[in-house]
């Protein structure tokens, strides 16, 4: 038990320390112990760090305020300029996509602008072609020359057919069973992207496949146009050669003309309407000259009879001596049909000596036809008549030994071999 007035540390006994201080005749004490002698120290050594502390911050504030200062504006101006360059950044992506849009706009518009051009060409390729089927038909071309050359042993009664040929140009909105051609769309051609391609590489690649497929459609529909512009052609010089190798007159200047001049190229915009106007202009002339040959007594009056006299000298019939027969006869029973073998107009109907009961047509350009020793007429004079009418029925009326189609080709009332027309009239019904 520690004695009041007394400390123990650590189990020994320390005597506090005592201070006297004497003034005058008063004398004071005070007992001065270790915990407060820390204490005071303490304070002291705090008081004079204190000091310290604010006479350095006193001294230093003005540069530590400035180094902060260049501090946060070097900081700032940092911020800045990474900001203005995010910004250059942004504005240049959003510059490239606005580049972008407005080149993919471009080109959409360009591809729908083809689109409706191609439409509007179908469109009108549409009756074209249908004229061109009418016109040039299905028949193979043939050798001009071996046209012109008749073969006096071939049958005048044969006919030709072919087999049709489809002539329809692919359009935008084929149906997709036909052929290769598929409908057509801005998305149809896409392909699968490959995992490296960017947005711009497989836009490129749309646009790519898109014009092939666009281009592949002008061209078929240039090619089919090309094609039915050259068998026009090649036709109408079949029909033309044909009848000036029979000595039957032609307009031969047909879809010619004399021409010069520097080349000028087309540009692909006038390209199509070229074609189109050649293939026009290879119609016109087509027709013509078919206007021209159907005018031709060129068909068989009794197609699938026998031909018993033809045309020139021969032993009369009747009197047994050399005359000259201006016509063919054709074996044919009585009653049979008998028709006209072009178009044309009834000029005489009725009785005429020799050739008994008989019907004589004028076809134009000087020609006609006559038609002898029928039982019965069945027009008359004035009347029109076109190909294939039937004007009467076969007999043996006049000066006749038998039952027969006597048939006559004049030309501007001279008698001409009919076998020459029946043979250009087999080559060229391909034609016609």
């Amino acid at each position: 038990m520690n004695v009041t007035g007394q400390s123990a540390v650590f189990g020994r006994r320390k005597e506090p320390h005592t201070v006297i201080i004497a003034r005058g005749n008063e004398i004071r004490h005070f007992t001065v112990r270790p915990w407060l002698v820390a204490v005071l120290g303490s304070a002291l050594a705090a008081i004079a760090i204190g000091y310290l502390l604010a006479t350095s911050y006193l001294v230093l504030r003005d540069d530590l305020i400035g180094a902060t200062t260049a501090r946060q504006a070097r900081m700032q101006q940092a911020y800045e300029d990474r900001i203005s360059a995010l910004r250059a950044q942004v504005d240049r992506i959003t510059s490239r996509q606005l580049l972008d849009q407005r080149l993919m706009e471009t080109k959409v518009s360009e591809l729908i602008e083809r689109q409706s051009q191609l439409s509007q060409r179908h469109g009108r390729l549409g009756p074209l072609l249908e004229r061109a089927e009418n016109e040039v038909g299905t028949a193979p071309v043939a050798d001009p020359a071996a046209v012109a050359k008749p073969d006096k042993r071939a049958e005048v009664t044969g006919s030709i057919s072919q087999a049709p040929q489809n002539y329809a140009v692919a359009s935008l909105s084929a149906n997709p069973g036909d052929g290769d051609t598929r409908p057509f769309s801005l998305w149809s051609t896409r392909s699968e992207p490959l995992p490296n391609d960017s947005a711009a590489d497989r836009a490129d690649k749309l646009f790519v496949s898109i014009n092939q497929s666009l281009k592949s459609i002008e061209s078929e529909q240039l090619t089919r146009i090309s094609t039915l512009a050259d068998n026009a052609y090649k036709n109408a010089d079949a029909i033309t050669q044909a009848l000036e190798a029979a000595g039957l007159p032609v307009d031969s200047d047909f879809g010619k003309s004399d021409a010069g001049g520097p080349l000028i190229p087309l540009d692909s915009s006038m390209i199509f309407d070229s074609k189109v106007k050649e293939l026009d202009e290879a119609l016109d002339t087509l027709d013509e000259l078919k206007k021209e040959a159907r005018q031709l007594p060129l068909t068989n009056p009794a197609p699938g009879h026998s031909v018993t006299s033809p045309f020139g000298v021969r032993t009369d019939p009747i009197l047994g001596t050399a005359a000259l027969h201006s016509g063919m006869d054709f074996r044919a029973p009585i009653g049979m049909s008998a028709k006209v073998t072009a178009p044309g107009i009834v000029t005489k109907a009725g009785w005429n000596g020799g050739y008994g009961r008989m019907v004589e047509v004028d076809h134009g350009n000087g020609f006609a036809t006559r038609y002898g020793h029928l039982s019965e007429i069945d027009v008359t004079v004035g009347q029109k008549l076109d190909a294939g009418a039937i004007i009467g029925k076969t007999g043996s009326s006049g000066r006749s030994t038998g039952p027969h189609l006597h048939y006559e080709v004049r030309h501007n009332g001279e008698a001409i071999d009919p076998l020459r027309f029946l043979t250009v009239g087999r080559k060229v019904a391909q034609y016609l």
